[in-house]
């Protein structure tokens, strides 16, 4: 039987911590400039567009789609796939393919957010639907 894979535990501070306490209740985050309308990906308080502090959290549908990927067939702890997934917002994140079959893993495919849990916070990854 195999042993169920670890996950690192988040390192959070207090402006991070709205969320992975969102994380902590299933639900996935983002921000939004107030003064221009962008939504970004990773969370923190300057808009990465336009250099407001005018951010405001938002929730995420957790939704998107396969932009890129790279599949890794040899590692230590075996096969997996990292990418880039575009939300259904805007955003595009970098991030693992997890519970899915990877040889299978194609650009274009819808995908949403699962979170595995940890030590701490529990952390995002993208499955396809």
């Amino acid at each position: 039987m195999s042993e169920a894979k670890k996950y690192p535990t988040p390192v959070t501070n207090p402006e991070t911590k709205p969320f992975w306490d969102a994380a902590a209740q299933g639900k996935f985050l983002i921000k939004r400039c107030t003064t221009c309308g962008d939504a970004h990906y990773f969370p923190r308080s300057i808009c990465p567009f336009c250099f407001s502090d005018k951010t405001e959290w938002e929730e995420s549908s957790g939704e998107g789609t396969i932009y890129t990927f790279s599949l890794m067939r040899k590692s230590a702890s075996g096969p997996y796939a990292i990418g880039y997934v575009t939300l259904k917002e805007g955003p595009s994140l970098m991030t693992n393919f997890v519970d899915c079959d990877l040889e299978r893993l194609a650009i274009g495919t819808k995908v949403k957010v699962v979170f595995k849990p940890t030590g701490g916070a529990p952390l995002p990854f993208f499955t396809p639907v």
